[in-house]
């Protein structure tokens, strides 16, 4: 038998390219797939994503989207890292199953780390499944601590007849800019230093979603939102909400309602928010509107780089995974 592979036959970081979408969707879905047979579920199989996902991923990261391939050129590895602002996270990120064991990971992470510290964030997070502990004890190893769930939740679109919040597509170019900015600053207000405003706009340009805002005279909250199929050659399912502000419980509700409406408005019958349980009162207040639970993530930061605590009245959720 061959030795395996060590990751000294491995080159990296280097930055993603759009032209490595299919190579990256490949090791995406064999590495996950294998990590869901090891975990048991053998008749699971991980779909590769849809390219303009990758695109909106890949754009986002920058210079955080890095791959190392090997001797032959083909890709290994990737992790995709992300920084708004002071906020920053790994995800999605991968090494081929048969590279797996040989060190290789240990380097995706520590590098995607080491770049996220020279960003100045003040947050260094990841997701994992709960279930896999081999994961949960590899990340430990690293110096990730583990925190509270991030569970998806799902509920029904519903059509309104009253204006229940502006989206930015509905704005002329300048009072969009004026309100990115209005929302940029409000957020502040609350996570000194955490900046959505890339994604805001990158959302925009690419046309894979849209923002919509709660505006009384002055921000209360906005989520983002994805309406681009997830997964490739698949038409789109539900719409899936990547960040929420509110100013408060009852914002946060005048925000659900928002999005229930603009999923109809784009012709889907279900939106996916994913929330965080350090946020119970906006987790209750799903469940209660008949929100239903669909799958669940930890959440693990790297010691010394925490999430913000935000006032107890107001809730911040922001999705680590594209």
């Amino acid at each position: 038998m061959s030795p395996r592979p060590s990751k000294d036959s491995v080159s990296g970081p280097h930055r993603v390219q759009l032209e490595d979408v299919r190579q990256l969707n490949m090791v995406f879905a064999d590495s996950f797939t294998d990590r869901y047979r090891r975990d048991g579920m053998m008749g699971v199989r991980v779909p590769r994503l849809n390219p303009e996902i990758w695109r909106y991923a890949i754009r986002d990261a920058g210079a955080g989207a890095m791959l190392w391939r090997d001797q032959q050129g083909d890709i290994v590895a990737f992790n995709i890292a992300h920084h708004s602002g002071a906020e920053g996270w790994m995800g999605p990120l991968a090494v081929r199953p048969s590279r797996q064991g040989s060190g290789i990971g240990t380097v995706i992470v520590d590098t995607a780390a080491t770049w996220l510290r020279d960003q100045d964030v003040t947050t260094i997070g990841l997701e994992t499944m709960p279930r896999t502990v081999d994961n949960i004890g590899f990340y430990s190893r690293l110096g990730f601590v583990p925190g509270h769930l991030t569970v998806t939740l799902t509920g029904e679109s519903r059509a309104s007849d009253r204006r229940v919040g502006v989206r930015l597509s509905q704005l002329s170019s300048s009072e969009r800019d004026a309100m990115t900015l209005a929302c940029r600053e409000r957020l502040q207000c609350s996570a000194p230093g955490y900046d959505f405003t890339r994604e805001l706009e990158l959302t925009a340009e690419l046309g894979v979603g849209d923002t919509v805002v709660i505006d009384d005279g002055n921000v209360r909250g906005f989520a983002l939102w994805h309406s681009e199929a997830l997964v490739e050659s698949r038409p789109a399912e539900d719409l899936r909400v990547l960040k929420i502000f509110a100013d408060s419980g009852e914002t946060f509700d005048r925000l659900v309602t928002a999005l229930e409406a603009c999923a109809s408005q784009v012709g889907l019958g279900r939106l996916a928010i994913r929330c965080q349980t350090s946020s119970p009162a906006a987790y209750t207040s799903l469940i209660e509107a008949g929100y239903r639970v669909r799958w669940t993530d930890l959440r693990m930061t790297l010691g010394g780089f925490p999430e913000p605590a935000v006032g107890d009245s107001e809730i911040l959720l922001s999705n680590w995974e594209i």
